[in-house]
């Protein structure tokens, strides 16, 4: 289970998608399988009006792709979940500690190994140096949409002092991997979350357990549903396309908890439920 109380919640989302030459397409927006996860879902996906079926992959930490080959066409994708059981803590993986700790493409913790002896305290224990990253990030961006480009990593992200969730998100990872902790992104409904939208969190592992850190506090961690998880947002995008033109014409995503929001200081140590 949880760390702390979990609500049961309700997610959704919507992408209208024109296609304009063949291509493949692969979403990430259905909740994650883990054990202990109670849920009801459907996802519905037609091509101008004809349902289809998309080949389901199965990925990290219960993350599911759904593939689809499109010749052409509007494509209308429609998802949503109640979860009435939180899952368990995801397990820690033999090879997890070496996998986050290698930079990636937009957690590029190389660059950062000279920076963080200047502003953390290297001789804090995992768990305390989490806090200190957190307050830093939070200290140092501005949540501000259109002050990133999609292409933007964590470096990036410092210089400008300013992003959306998935920039915080990308600039916690590196500094986490760069002060020897193993850290990784995660695509979550948010439930509190204002502007609503797919959200972007951190987590790190920490004493055999993957902690999540969110230095926007947008959202009560504890309303958190994992979807996707990965190095970071080169492996968790709500929507890939693999050859062909698209275009995203409209999306919309819900995410609500029966009762009252969870209230969420930021100091405890959480996983995604």
């Amino acid at each position: 289970m949880s760390d702390a109380i979990t609500p049961p919640r309700e997610v959704s989302a919507m992408l209208d998608i024109r296609v304009d030459a063949p291509t493949e397409l692969e979403f990430q927006i259905t909740v994650a399988k883990l054990p202990g996860l109670e849920m009801t879902e459907s996802l519905s996906i037609t091509v101008d009006g004809n349902p289809v079926t998309p080949k389901e992959i199965t990925a990290e930490s219960g993350s599911r792709i759904h593939q689809l080959s499109v010749e052409s066409g509007q494509v209308l994708v429609n998802y949503s979940a109640s979860v009435t059981s939180p899952a368990d803590p995801v397990a820690v993986e033999i090879g997890d500690r070496s996998v986050y700790l290698r930079p990636s493409r937009y957690a590029e913790a190389d660059k950062f190994f000279g920076y963080v002896t200047g502003e953390f305290d290297l001789d804090a224990d995992p768990a305390d140096l989490l806090q200190q990253v957190a307050r830093f990030v939070a200290r140092r961006l501005n949540y501000l949409p259109g002050a990133s480009d999609p292409i933007d990593g964590a470096a990036d992200t410092l210089l400008a002092g300013a992003g959306v969730c998935r920039d915080y998100a990308h600039l916690v990872v590196a500094l986490l991997r760069a002060l020897n902790i193993p850290a990784r992104l995660v695509a979550v409904y948010a439930p509190g979350c204002d502007p609503m939208d797919f959200h972007a969190v951190a987590e790190a592992l920490v004493d055999d357990r993957w902690l999540v850190v969110d230095a926007t506090g947008l959202a009560p961690r504890q309303s958190l549903v994992r979807i996707a998880t990965g190095r970071d947002a080169a492996d968790t995008a709500f929507l890939d396309n693999h050859r062909g033109t698209i275009s995203l014409d409209a999306y919309q995503v819900i995410a609500t908890v029966s009762g009252d929001l969870p209230i969420d200081d930021g100091t405890q140590q959480l996983t995604i439920g």
